[in-house]
């Protein structure tokens, strides 16, 4: 099988995903999806931003998503000057 997925990234470094999904959580649930930033959107979204070290942290962050229920509205992954986003909105 061939590598050819993109050889702009580094593959030393975590690459940067944006979960959008829908509903609210506060900032208290940070440390429960690893780290990752939370922001609230005012359409009743939420994106869950940050590093994701491998594909499966990121099926294991995606199974949390599924576990409480909330739909999955998107998954992408970002250039990492894309991720300065704030902690919650409020």
């Amino acid at each position: 099988m061939s590598g050819s997925f993109n050889s702009e990234i580094d593959p030393i470094q975590p690459m940067i995903y944006q979960i959008k999904v829908k509903g609210h959580l506060g900032h208290e649930w940070t440390d429960w999806f690893d780290g990752l930033s939370i922001t609230l959107e005012d359409n009743g979204d939420m994106l869950l931003t940050g590093p994701v070290v491998d594909q499966a942290a990121l099926y294991g962050l995606l199974k949390k998503v599924r576990d409480l229920g909330m739909p999955l509205l998107s998954v992408m992954r970002i250039k990492p000057d894309q991720a300065d986003v704030p902690d919650v909105k409020p």
